[in-house]
């Protein structure tokens, strides 16, 4: 590659990376992996021992050997309901998440589009009466200060 095609190709992806959306995504998932590693420690450390109260089980021991001997496959189904309930937690609160924000953005949108009706001009409710300048009614037919008939058009 000569030099110009890698400065292009440095400036390309530094031009990607530095875009907002791949800065909010980068941002999401180091943030969604801290929020993981506390659900697990709350499935683990407080969910799991509070349903093997009432259980008498750790869910997460629960496993089936298949064969015999030292080196027999373990199949820890346990640890897997364990991870189900994780992911059941984290889509819950990714949920009550995007629906908290969709009403925020739903109540921004109605206050701005009543602002907009606010500022929109009302229709008039008056005019003048051409023959004695008096201000009467838009839907007068008869001027009431100067008893002139008035055409539709006016």
């Amino acid at each position: 590659m000569d030099k110009e095609k890698r400065k292009g190709l440095r400036n390309e992806f530094r031009e990607f990376i530095m875009r907002g959306n791949v800065m909010d995504m980068a941002v999401g998932i180091i943030i969604g992996g801290a929020f993981t590693a506390i659900v697990t420690s709350l499935n683990t450390d407080i969910i799991s021992p509070l349903l093997s109260i009432f259980g008498g089980v750790d869910l997460s021991a629960l496993k089936v050997t298949i064969g015999s001997g030292a080196d027999a496959p373990v199949i820890g189904y346990g640890k897997f309901i364990m991870a189900v309930i994780n992911f059941i937690i984290i889509a819950f609160v990714v949920f009550m998440l995007v629906k908290s924000v969709n009403k925020m953005n739903d109540l921004a949108q109605n206050i701005s589009s009543r602002q907009a009706e606010e500022e929109a001009p009302a229709a008039p409710t008056t005019k003048i009466c051409p023959y004695c300048k008096s201000e009467i009614s838009i839907d007068a037919t008869r001027c009431p200060h100067c008893t002139s008939q008035l055409d539709d058009k006016e």
